[in-house]
């Protein structure tokens, strides 16, 4: 299963050297494994035997996400921030 969700990675070919791009440093031990096999169906399919193929780790941005109340009040006052006056006008407290 991890062979197929590496394969199925975004990738780049250019001047004979396919760039697989990797989202995290665990990938590039596993596309190490498969890489002689991969290699060889290649440029066996291809009829190309100077293709090269190299992993680049990309960079992976992630999200928090607001699972108290509050986080998600103080995520939607970021947006709009005429929330805090709203809330401070009703004396609302988003820790209920």
């Amino acid at each position: 299963m991890a062979e197929y969700h590496l394969l199925k990675q975004e990738f780049s070919f250019q001047n004979n050297v396919i760039s697989l791009f990797l989202t995290n440093p665990i990938e590039e031990p596993l596309l190490q494994s498969v890489r002689s096999d991969l290699m060889t169906y290649l440029r066996e399919k291809l009829e190309n035997n100077s293709l090269q193929l190299e992993g680049v780790m990309q960079e992976h941005q992630t999200r928090k996400i607001a699972y108290t109340n509050k986080e998600k009040f103080e995520h939607l006052a970021e947006k709009n921030p005429a929330l805090y006056e709203l809330k401070e006008k009703l004396g609302l407290d988003p820790d209920f």
